[in-house]
């Protein structure tokens, strides 16, 4: 495993393993603080420079970080460089055609991004502030997203697969492992938190809604077709559960409809989730 696969496995996120890489010594930080016209990665996306030029994170698929590299060792303070679309460097254009603000900070303030990578394994929304010139006061950052997964057979198996791969923290449960009467411990629900239920036996349901739908998770959802939900609907009403509150419950879940292959449902509800949390990201 490299040290870049190593960072990403232990922080989920490219711009927290950036963040993460630069609490040390002789690592610079790159910070887009500008977007001119369309591009892929979003405003306060991260790249972490590493002594040997070698990058953590990603801005630019591939097309800038080597222009980054050099620059930043020449750079002896922040400062801002405008890259492609009216940039006064001809000799670099991006490929997009649109131009980017990018923050260049040799030395980035290391005790604050350890007090920030603190908080967010902390699970705590939280703010690193930029230097000057930056044209971005502070960049926010929110809590890698969390699944926390249950059920039983392939479709949970493949869910985890996937999850992983995507970067997500990824807490699974398995009938092997639980009680039918009890809902297993997972931790923590919080707003950065998704609970999918994949069980083809939905009396192991009952429980585990009635819990989760009483946190603050962003996401419920639970596999099953119309029989499902309406079983499901009456037996957490004759627990006391509100519409309001059942109504949170996606059924089916997914954005493809009518999967016929575990690995096409787990894909599936992975993205719809995927999905939610990165219109969180955008609002904050």
């Amino acid at each position: 495993m490299t040290l870049v696969e190593g960072l990403f496995r232990i922080c989920g996120d490219e711009d927290h393993a950036a963040l993460y890489a630069a609490c040390d010594a002789g690592v610079g930080l790159c910070t887009i603080v500008g977007i001119d016209g369309s591009f892929s990665r979003r405003l306060g996306a991260q790249l972490a420079i590493l002594p040997d030029g070698s990058v953590v994170g990603s801005l630019a698929d591939g097309c800038l970080e080597a222009q980054l590299a050099s620059d930043i060792r020449e750079a002896a303070a922040p400062k801002v460089v405008r890259y492609g679309q009216g940039s006064t460097n001809i000799d670099f254009r991006l490929p997009c055609g649109g131009g980017l603000d990018i923050l260049l900070d040799p030395q980035p303030d290391r005790e604050a991004c350890r007090q920030v990578f603190n908080s967010l394994e902390d699970r705590r929304p939280v703010s690193l502030v930029l230097p000057a010139p930056s044209l971005l006061a502070e960049r926010k950052y929110l809590p890698q997203l969390k699944i926390a997964a249950l059920g039983e057979g392939p479709e949970l198996e493949a869910f985890e697969r996937l999850g992983e791969a995507a970067g997500a923290s990824i807490e699974i449960h398995s009938t092997d492992t639980m009680s039918l009467s009890e809902c297993p411990k997972t931790g923590v629900l919080d707003q950065w938190t998704a609970v999918l239920l994949l069980f083809h036996d939905h009396e192991w349901e009952r429980a585990i809604l009635e819990d989760a739908l009483k946190s603050d998770a962003f996401y419920v959802g639970a596999q099953g077709g119309e029989n499902a939900r309406i079983a499901r609907f009456a037996s957490l009403t004759s627990s006391g559960i509100s519409e309001t509150d059942i109504a949170r419950v996606r059924s089916p879940v997914g954005l493809i409809p009518g999967c016929k292959t575990p690995s096409a449902l787990a894909l599936s509800a992975l993205a719809e989730i995927v999905g939610e949390y990165e219109r969180m990201r955008a609002r904050n």
